[in-house]
């Protein structure tokens, strides 16, 4: 039974308080009285219950499951503003807002007034973490950023001040959650913020901004990386998590997204779906309905999951020709846990299901998050979605360590090794990747050098499988100077023409590709596509998904930020546009 969070109860009461869109023109929160408020520690998690909408949630523009297709790493039947190349200087928006920050700064000024201690510390962790988790979210959109630590008022001066330097507010943001960590006591807390929540942001920033200086050519970028190695390791080492095993590696991975409840040894903080209370996700309506976009996933991922004996994959020289039965078999079981191979039946069912190209236009069908077909309405999943989990911390770790020349085998077999000892799959060799490197893998990331070139490239191609469809790789292109990739050809499974194909090996087919006319008599069970103006293929007879699309273009020198309105920059002329735009 799920356990409803008061969070989510007390939440669309508490918004009421403060639901302006700028927080520039805001004015002090009138509402709340400081002289009766403040006091208990109901009151500060009353107040600071209204911080987690800040989180990811259900809402279109921030599902967990559809951010990646802003990249192409879940391809759709229409690309992004990114992708495309259309992205323009917003006159007001744009994701320039501040109004949350107000009310982390003004709980921040009156919570002290409590005098139970250990609500101040937990609950004043919670406000710090939130106010570190906004300001992380502006710096990977807009780089350097005015630093608020206080409510303004309408005459501040303040509000004319310009962006202070980016790594400033890096160091403000490890700050804030040093605090939480070490004034939070040690309790799990699943769907609320925790000390561990804060060392899992504290890994993530740290990486982030490490990654990103180091990419981008910005000093003293090392200092980041150790923060988020001392942040993982503290996890990994004195934490309470530990990946999720049930006993099944051919399911492990795939189970961990599709229960009810989230699973606590791993994930550190999930957004939790309870009907009737308040609207579940739409993970199984956007992946099998075809008016949501056809999400799928792109052939360049389903080629850099390794061989099940720890092999590449695209070492064959016909990687890209291979049918897809045989292409998808005896590969690393996430990836038969994360789209439709053979055998695929869903939860509750024995029924074995084929790709279904008329919902996944790459026909690479993801079952990333799909449940028991009593979900399949919008918004009737009530599976918890993980915001932050175990598995990567594990992945930062060993990323940080590596691109600051310190990892070791040990460091591997503690990380990277127990991601694919999980699924069955053979430990990362240091010394084997560094010998040599792959350049299938190299041609996403060509900046990628030193000693550890190999080992570098073996662990963002762990991230990507690992993390695929949980919103981070949008943010990896950007810290890793990768924006290039993203311009590569969109290409699903192969099918080499017109003529019948059985997509789960049993014997039946599934999908007739024809030209002209539809057949007259129509095979029972099978999808029909014509060539030429239901499916595509390109020259190298791959599914082409938008073929007008194939020409696309990344500016290195002003996509990596996003641009700030043209708005705020008339209000405050201290402020300068992001560069290029």
């Amino acid at each position: 039974m799920k356990k409803i969070s008061i969070l989510l109860v007390t939440i669309g009461s508490f918004i009421m308080l403060n639901c302006s869109d700028d927080y520039l023109d805001k004015q002090p929160i009138s509402d709340v009285s400081e002289e009766s408020f403040f006091l208990t520690s109901a009151d500060l998690k009353l107040y600071t219950n209204g911080f987690y909408r800040l989180l990811p949630n259900n809402t279109e523009r921030n599902e967990i499951f559809t951010v990646d297709n802003f990249t192409g790493e879940i391809v759709q039947n229409s690309l992004s503003n990114l992708m495309t190349d259309t992205r323009i200087v917003p006159a007001s928006g744009g994701g320039w807002s501040w109004a949350i920050l107000r009310d982390f700064n003004y709980f921040l000024e009156n919570y002290e007034r409590c005098e139970d201690e250990a609500a101040k510390n937990r609950y004043g962790g919670v406000a710090r973490f939130f106010r570190a988790y906004f300001y992380f979210i502006m710096v990977a959109e807009f780089g350097d950023l005015p630093w608020y630590d206080k409510t303004l008022e309408a005459d501040s001066e303040d509000l004319y001040k310009a962006r202070d330097d980016r790594q400033f507010v890096v160091d403000m943001i490890l700050q804030d959650l040093d605090w939480a960590i070490e004034h939070m006591e040690d309790e799990q807390y699943p769907y609320e913020v925790s000390k561990y929540t804060a060392l899992a942001l504290k890994s993530r920033v740290g990486l982030f901004e490490g990654t990103f200086g180091k990419y981008h050519g910005i000093p003293g970028y090392e200092k980041y990386l150790q923060a988020s190695v001392e942040a993982s390791n503290e996890l990994i080492q004195n934490g309470p998590y530990s990946l999720y095993v049930g006993g099944n590696p051919a399911s492990d991975y795939g189970d961990l997204f599709r229960f009810e409840d989230a699973e606590t040894s791993e994930v550190i903080l999930a957004r939790e779906y309870t009907q009737p209370l308040i609207n579940g996700h739409r993970a199984n309506y956007y992946t099998l309905t075809g008016s949501q976009g056809r999400p799928g996933m792109p052939k360049t991922l389903v080629n850099s999951y390794l061989n099940a004996d720890g092999t590449r994959f695209t070492d064959q020289a016909d990687f890209n020709a291979i049918p897809f039965v045989q292409e998808v078999s005896n590969r690393d079981p996430r990836l038969s846990q994360t789209i439709r191979t053979p055998g695929y039946t869903r939860v509750g069912s024995n029924e074995e299901l084929p790709p279904d190209l008329s919902s996944s236009i790459t026909g690479y069908h993801i079952t990333k998050f799909v449940t028991g077909s009593s979900s399949d309405g919008i918004n009737q999943n009530t599976n918890d979605l993980p915001i932050f989990r175990f598995a990567e911390i594990l992945l930062n770790y060993a990323e940080a360590k590596a691109e600051l020349g310190t990892i070791t085998q040990s460091d591997i077999d503690a990380s990277i090794g127990l991601l694919r000892s999980r699924v069955g799959m053979p430990n990362l060799i240091v010394a084997d990747a560094n010998a040599n490197p792959d350049t299938y893998q190299e041609q996403f990331y060509p900046n990628v050098s030193g000693s550890n070139k190999g080992l570098i490239l073996e662990i963002r191609r762990e991230r990507r499988i690992e993390l695929f469809m949980e919103g981070h790789r949008w943010n990896d292109i950007k810290r890793w100077k990768a924006g290039q990739s993203i311009t590569m050809p969109l290409r699903g499974m192969y099918l080499p023409g017109t003529g019948e194909y059985d997509l789960t090996g049993n014997g039946e087919i599934d999908l007739v590709i024809y030209e002209g006319e539809l057949p007259s008599d129509p095979i029972e069970g099978a999808k029909y596509f014509n060539l030429g103006t239901d499916i595509f293929l390109s020259p190298d007879n791959l599914i082409d998904p938008l073929p007008d699309f194939n020409d696309r273009t990344f500016n290195e020198e002003r996509d990596y930020l996003s641009p700030i309105p043209m708005q705020e920059l008339q209000l405050n002329t201290n402020l300068v546009q992001n560069p290029g735009w």
